[in-house]
């Protein structure tokens, strides 16, 4: 396994890994539940239903985390033949949580309270 290469998304990860297995064995170990729930404990998901499926190239999972304050995500896994006969495996995590793409945004030299200033 090789480490491509990792992007940061404005709220979310993006991984890119090159396997040595072929794509077909990569797709079985994140598409079949009982190879999944090896390196993917089953109590992290949302929902262990993908929510979006392209067979062979593409899966969707709803995640959440175990402990507090229990935010959800959606994580991406695009499989994708690799040119010296292994796979690219592309790993995109977003951070989809209301509380946390919805929170104000604070300004970095402001401590204090928002005060207005009379003219």
């Amino acid at each position: 396994m090789t480490d491509k290469e990792t992007k940061t998304h404005p709220i979310g990860l993006e991984f890119e890994y090159e396997l040595d297995a072929p794509p077909q064995k990569v797709w079985r170990a994140l598409s079949i539940r009982d190879f999944r729930k090896n390196w993917l404990p089953t109590d992290t998901l949302a929902d262990p239903a993908p929510s979006i499926l392209t067979p062979g190239r593409q899966v969707r999972y709803r995640m959440r985390d175990a402990e507090p304050p229990f935010l959800e995500s959606l994580v991406t896994f695009t499989v994708d033949p690799a040119e010296g006969g292994g796979t690219m495996l592309r790993i995109v995590h977003d951070l989809t949580d209301v509380r946390v793409v919805t929170a104000p945004k604070a300004a970095a030299n402001n401590n204090g309270p928002v005060m207005m200033l009379a003219a």
